[in-house]
């Protein structure tokens, strides 16, 4: 189905794109993203894909909105507050473009879930805080063949990278286990710069969308290091691993377990990538 005169207006900056144009404008209207985590690293991405005009945009979370998490959390309003957050954030997606369709998903992607909510999804956009959720959905994109779209912040430092087991590493790759769940400090007490988690989720959407239009080079095989304070970018190779636990060449890991000692561990939520 050709674009309409609406959507020809509103995405007429990609339209004149080399790389995108109709056709391409077309395909992401055809696309769907899953948005696991509806805070600092979602907000930015979802607002992003969703003013691209992303056909479908499913966001996971299960928390809600706190006034103290707005520093960084730009989906949300401050009238928001006590709202899941999946329902705060589908009204904003839809105000900025209601040419998308936002489907809230109101709850934790675990095991039991995560290969059943991803399937049918294009990418999947990592907007999570914490170790679990990072590797069960590294292990579940793995199984379904799906890129993962990674981003991570702390303090004054963020990372970024895709992992696609179909062209490169994934994430196990790089941490084949997670650290010891007291080793590192939670946003909470380590603290994180606002304006961080646009940054870093701007770069996660950009890589999205060219994923989507099949268009640049991707971040696989490598992961991109922001030192805010110093405004460097660094970038580090990653190799797949032969002897990853998940991709490698004997894999041992063929379905999806929650990491219950973190799970457990007075609700720490890990920032930072180990």
């Amino acid at each position: 189905m050709p674009l309409t005169f609406d959507e020809e207006y509103r995405y007429s900056r990609h339209l004149v794109l080399p790389g995108v144009g109709m056709a391409g404008q077309e395909r992401l209207r055809r696309a769907r993203v899953l948005i696991v985590g509806a805070g600092g690293l979602g907000s930015p991405a979802a607002l992003y894909l969703a003013a691209a005009g992303v056909g479908t945009i499913g966001i996971a979370d299960a928390d809600t909105v706190d006034v103290g998490n707005l520093q960084r959390q730009v989906l949300h309003r401050t009238a928001d507050a006590g709202r899941l957050k999946v329902e705060s954030a589908a009204d904003a997606l839809r105000a900025l473009n209601p040419l998308v369709e936002v489907r809230p998903i109101p709850e934790r992607i675990a095991a039991a879930n995560a290969l059943e909510r991803l399937a049918g999804y294009d990418a999947v956009v990592d907007g999570t805080d914490n170790f679990p959720a990072r590797y069960l959905l590294n292990d579940a994109c793995a199984l379904l063949g799906l890129p993962l779209v990674f981003g991570s912040i702390f303090r004054f430092e963020g990372q970024a990278a895709v992992f696609d087991v179909r062209r490169g590493p994934c994430y196990r790759c790089l941490f084949p286990e997670p650290p010891p769940p007291e080793s590192v400090p939670t946003c909470a007490e380590g603290g994180v710069l606002g304006a961080l988690p646009g940054m870093i989720g701007a770069v996660q959407a950009n890589e999205t969308l060219k994923l989507l239009l099949d268009i640049g080079e991707p971040l696989i095989g490598r992961l991109l290091l922001l030192d805010a304070l110093a405004m460097r970018f660094r970038e580090l190779t990653i190799t797949k691993n032969p002897a990853c636990p998940l991709c490698g060449e004997a894999p041992v890991i063929t379905g999806l377990t929650d990491l219950e000692e973190y799970c457990a561990s007075s609700g720490r939520s890990q920032n930072e990538i180990p």
